[in-house]
């Protein structure tokens, strides 16, 4: 075998091992993604490709139309002019934002498909060094879905990088950041489904005026109950459904608004002169104000619409909202505001009065089933959003279920699904009208998108190289519409508004204590770690009596030997012949690919047969419940035995690891360039002599091949012996306290909520699939 020595710059000081596995996603999605990574699109691909976008990305913002000139005008409307000022105002507002801002600017930042701001936060992650859990090393870098640019050190990107990356403060300043908008963003998925179920069952007492309002209530409360329970089913056998339901309700509302137009009033058209803005404003003082709060609603989706991007192409969300999406609705409140100039004493069920008689029920149908499709894309966001904070350490342990075989996105969390449908119904049933869950809605969606336009200043400036004056000119452009909602917003909390901020305050507190926890954990694992000379003082037999059988020892410290270990084999005299630790980790990436999943070190001289086995994973993916992991660790571990065996003699470092590749090109440390077929470079991390490896030029080492050969068939042989006689899961179970002299405050955060957490979410043996019978656990005790 031929090698060569390769520049430690390049490759961060590691050998790497990843074997080729299969990738868990179907022909049909992994050539759509190809497809979506070189922009090359049929137009009638484009035009497939948007026609499916309705019914994931736009079911939220299209059931607007159901409940915004109720919250408008909750005390009903004192002049015909005010339903003109306030239909020019939703022009306007779904101009700048859903149409300029969120469907041309924001969803270009999309994470390779993935929107949401956890998506965001992950982009600047890779670009600057802003994780709070600094668990990632060079090698991770290297990975084909670690993208990042590189920009001049003197550049203003370059000195924001700095800035970010220079005290502590402000990288918990952003992770609060991000974490508030995912709160806001659970807030949505209880509101959603809580507003539009809502207001479609409102149409039936439309048609029977006498019925009570506690009928619709339990009619709303029937079917989000049903909504809920169906959860663990997915998407993927009715998904098909939702993109033909969404674009008749878009085709609906747009031909019943032109009906209204031709019918009732044409003149509503001149609301498209920003004059009337002014007017209404005027005119209305305080009130005209406040009703922001109700015309905010109209752009309400905005965010499930870049939360649920999925492998949608940009361009194809484009074409959808421009062609379909916009100018519907622009006709479906166009017809509203006509019908109200005639009709101002109707606005509480402005949308169903509008409707005409003859295609009343089968409209209702269609808005009951478009509210449903809504409800399910915002459920299934927070779903979504909730796993990624799951995976960057925000979120306690929960159990994530795929609903699909061939759609990895698609996933289902049961303990939140019941906490969302509890509190859905709780919301539904308390209020029992649309205009205090209309002003709770509100505050959520602004203050998510306050936080998307912070994050997105940063991205403009790190990811895409952007002018600062653009970047100004974005961000204050934002600021100034968005701030005038919230400041409108603000004046109703006491109407229904106080809602998601409870909410979203009850999980900032358990996301926040829980990746505080977290990071103390992580921090205390890598002070705490065992020197390598400690271990080589033991000897090969670590001063134990070594058993057969395999130890398979679970830490978080992706380098180093962790402190548990000497725990353990201080207070038990004997451990087994091979001992691999293996750290599971996840990266600020949307999926590592599974042939560049595992990372295989040697820990020690061959004679200790102590191995490392890293697992990295992106925020999309999933640890799924069944024996592939562990078969796919010991491939791993055995293609790493071959390939060391193959550079016997050459390296006396304790540590490192090889990375299968077939003709990489290289360098040496001359500077002349080469091709090899297996990348060499060394490890300084725990290393305790250098790496003594002295090739020619593209010499091939056959010198002691049989001796090399034989040395392989006995460890391979040792391996498989050890392993059958059986493998051991050892979990740490580590406990943090506070310290005695602790504040009261940092006291109820260690000592009982985050202690309350652990012993609520799920334990590491269950999301390993550890049998009992070979689990054991080691309990350590540490004060923060």
């Amino acid at each position: 075998m031929e090698i060569d020595e390769e520049n430690n710059e390049n490759k961060g000081g590691m050998w790497d091992l990843e074997q080729k596995l299969d990738q868990p996603m179907d022909e049909e999605a992994g050539r759509l993604r190809n497809m979506y990574r070189e922009k090359k699109f049929s137009t009638l691909l484009l035009l497939r490709l948007a026609y499916q976008s309705l019914g994931v990305v736009y079911g939220d913002l299209g059931t607007s139309p159901l409940y915004v000139y109720n919250n408008t005008f909750p005390r009903g409307i004192e002049d015909p002019e005010d339903v003109i000022g306030a239909l020019s105002l939703i022009i306007y507002s779904l101009t700048l934002i859903p149409l300029l801002k969120y469907v041309f600017i924001v969803c270009r930042a999309n994470d390779n498909g993935q929107g949401g701001t956890f998506a965001l936060y992950s982009l600047l992650c890779r670009q600057a060094k802003i994780n709070t859990i600094p668990n990632q090393h060079r090698t991770d870098e290297e990975l084909t879905t670690y993208s990042r640019s590189t920009f001049h050190e003197h550049s203003f990107a370059a000195k924001t990088k700095r800035w970010l990356e220079a005290y502590p403060y402000r990288k918990n300043a952003l992770l609060i950041l991000v974490v508030v908008g995912t709160c806001m963003v659970i807030g949505d998925g209880i509101l959603t489904p809580a507003i539009s179920v809502l207001s479609a069952s409102g149409g039936i007492k439309v048609d029977h005026p006498k019925m009570s309002n506690d009928v619709v209530v339990v009619v709303a409360v029937i079917i989000l109950v049903g909504l809920f329970s169906l959860q663990h089913y997915g998407t993927d056998r009715v998904g098909w459904l939702f993109a033909p339901i969404v674009l008749l309700w878009f085709l609906l509302v747009g031909g019943i608004g032109i009906y209204n137009i031709w019918k009732y009033d044409s003149s509503v058209l001149r609301a498209f002169s920003p004059v009337y803005i002014y007017r209404y404003f005027k005119r209305g003082k305080r009130d005209g104000w406040t009703s922001l709060g109700g015309i905010m609603l109209s752009i309400t989706g905005t965010e499930a619409l870049f939360a649920d991007l999925a492998h949608f192409p940009v361009s194809a969300i484009q074409l959808a909202f421009t062609v379909i999406v916009f100018p519907c609705l622009l006709l479906a409140y166009s017809g509203q505001a006509a019908y109200l100039m005639q009709n101002t004493d109707h606005v509480v069920d402005a949308f169903y009065r509008s409707i005409p008689e003859s295609i009343y029920w089968p409209v209702f149908v269609i808005a009951t089933l478009a509210a449903i499709v809504a409800s399910q894309a915002t459920i299934s966001a927070t779903f979504s959003i909730i796993k990624q904070a799951l995976a960057l350490g925000c979120f306690p342990r929960v159990k994530v279920v795929h609903t699909s075989k061939k759609f990895l996105g698609q996933i289902y969390i049961p303990d939140i699904n019941w906490i969302l449908m509890v509190l859905c119904i709780a919301v539904t049933a308390g209020f029992k009208n649309q205009s205090q869950i209309g002003n709770a809605y509100g505050t959520a969606v602004v203050i998510v998108m306050l936080v998307t336009t912070l994050l997105m200043t940063l991205i403009m400036l790190l990811v895409w190289h952007c002018h600062w004056v653009v970047v100004l000119i974005f961000t204050v452009l934002s600021l100034v519409v968005e701030c005038t909602y919230f400041s409108a917003v603000l004046f109703k909390l006491d109407q229904g508004g106080w809602v998601p901020l409870v909410i979203a305050a009850a999980f900032l507190v358990i996301m926040y204590v829980w990746h505080y926890g977290t990071v103390k954990r992580y921090e205390f694992e890598m002070h705490s770690k065992v020197s390598m000379a400690w271990i080589l003082g033991l000897g090969p037999s670590l001063g134990l009596v070594r058993v057969p059988g395999i130890g398979l020892v679970y830490t978080e410290l992706a380098s180093g030997v962790p402190h548990i270990f000497s725990h353990f084999i201080t207070n038990l005299p004997a451990i087994h012949s091979v001992v691999v630790f293996v750290c599971v980790k996840y990266l600020p990436v949307y999926t590592v690919p599974e042939d560049e999943r595992f990372l295989v070190k040697r820990i020690g001289p061959k004679n200790y047969h102590m191995f490392r086995c890293v697992a990295r994973y992106g925020y999309k993916d999933l640890h799924k419940k069944d024996d592939d992991f562990e078969k796919k660790l010991f491939d791993n571990l055995f293609m790493f035995v071959r390939l060391d065996s193959m550079m016997d003699g050459c390296s006396d470092s304790d540590e490192y690891s090889l990375y299968g590749q077939q003709t990489q090109h290289s360098r040496d440390y001359n500077g002349n360039s080469s091709t090899a077929n297996i990348e060499l470079s060394y490890s300084s991390m725990d290393s305790i002599a250098p790496a003594k490896c002295h090739p020619q030029g593209n010499s091939t080492i056959t010198s002691s091949g049989h001796e090399s050969s034989q040395t392989e068939v006995d460890e391979l042989e040792f391996l498989n012996s050890c392993r059958d006689a059986g493998v051991v899961h050892i979990l740490g179970n580590t406990v943090i306290r506070a310290r005695r002299e602790s504040r009261f405050y940092k006291k109820l955060a260690i000592d009982y909520i985050y202690a309350f957490l652990r012993k609520i979410c799920r334990e590491n043996s269950v999301i390993f699939n550890v049998p009992h019978e070979s689990l054991l656990n080691v309990g350590q005790i540490f004060y923060v």
